[in-house]
């Protein structure tokens, strides 16, 4: 009998390390389908943003027929930022800088347009326009919203990637940490935008 006692601790512990490396393979299923999601989220407010665009464009031709280089360098701005795809079960640092790159690409032209057509009051009058930039700025605020949230699954992710003993199995079952979203140079500095559509 005393030769069966080995025997039945190896098949103890096989069985528990089996158990372990099961829970722990849906704990991080979990986590990484949550972060893939929110990552979706995050994609889906830049596509409003972007979806927004041809209609503010559209609408401030027919006002500023002359401003013809703003309009294409707004146009153009979005197509590279709606050109970059990322997977979001491999999202590397560099994929996320590309993306925020093109991101704030577009941020810039957009800020360029709406300062060029300041000088517009006619423009500035139009209730769609209007619209369409209270419209935008609710998108831009929710795309901030929508980062932070994907940071924070993010985060939870990588903290139980991280820590021990998860982090010993987590890169043999193929999950690895994920990138954060991080502030653009500058961002520390609050931008000065003001919109008076004389209200």
């Amino acid at each position: 009998m005393k030769k069966w006692i080995p025997i039945i601790v190896i098949i103890g512990i096989v069985i528990l390390a089996g158990a372990y490396m099961a829970s722990l393979n849906n704990r991080l299923v979990t986590l990484d389908e949550a972060v893939n999601a929110q990552w979706g989220n995050v994609e889906s407010t830049y596509q409003r943003r972007a979806d927004l665009i041809p209609n503010i464009v559209s609408t401030a031709k027919g006002y500023a027929e002359f401003e013809q280089e703003t309009l294409i360098k707004v146009t153009e701005a979005r197509s590279k930022a709606t050109s970059i795809t990322i997977d979001p079960s491999n999202i590397t640092p560099a994929q996320l800088e590309q993306f925020q790159q093109a991101q704030q690409g577009l941020t810039s032209a957009l800020s360029r347009l709406l300062a060029v057509f300041e000088r517009y009051p006619e423009l500035k009058a139009n209730e769609q326009f209007k619209e369409l930039i209270n419209e935008l700025e609710r998108t831009e605020n929710r795309i901030n919203v929508e980062r932070e949230r994907y940071n924070e699954k993010a985060r939870v992710y990588n903290t139980e990637v991280k820590q021990f003993p998860a982090k010993l199995f987590a890169g043999l079952l193929g999950f690895d940490e994920r990138a954060y979203f991080k502030a653009e140079a500058g961002a520390e500095n609050a931008p000065d935008v003001e919109f008076d559509f004389g209200n």
